[in-house]
């Protein structure tokens, strides 16, 4: 199996509803986007729609970081790059970044950790394997690209002293 690296997912637009009363694009609509563009991925290294229904298992969020770097304008389009930064036999982490379709710059970043999970006991599970196959080969195609700077920052205040 060969990955690009990034993937990028196919372009998508804001819709209307989505603009909250300042005009501008509102922050949880954002994850709708990394949403779709997080199964365009997976879908790909065999974790598409089918899969709960075929294996009796899914994939859940676990952990999400979001870092808002630009304003999307209402009309802007964008495209989600998608990068595979480590997994093990349960989970996958990876981070999003969300760019302007036509100028390239970057909107927005989500880093995500999600595990693999038994829907008949809710508790997390293995990923069968050629599921882990797919993960592996998607990870080995992303490992040399550069690691976004957003990843693994921390939410805080800085105070000197």
């Amino acid at each position: 199996m060969t990955f690009p690296a990034p993937f990028t997912s196919s372009e998508m637009g804001i819709e209307p509803e989505w603009i909250d009363y300042n005009g501008h694009f509102n922050m949880a609509y954002y994850n709708v986007l990394f949403d779709r563009a997080g199964d365009e991925v997976f879908a790909l290294v065999g974790l598409g729609p089918d899969y709960i229904k075929r294996t009796g298992n899914s994939f859940f969020t676990l952990e999400t970081h979001t870092s808002y770097l630009r304003e999307l304008a209402p009309t802007d389009r964008v495209k989600i790059d998608v990068q595979f930064i480590d997994h093990d036999h349960k989970r996958v982490h990876y981070v999003q970044q969300m760019r302007h379709a036509t100028e390239g710059w970057v909107a927005c970043v989500l880093e995500v950790m999600v595990s693999h999970v038994d829907m008949t006991t809710h508790k997390t599970s293995s990923f069968p394997d050629d599921v882990a196959a797919g993960i592996a080969a998607m990870h080995a195609a992303h490992k040399a690209l550069p690691v976004p700077p957003q990843v693994g920052h921390k939410i805080g205040i800085p105070r000197k002293g």
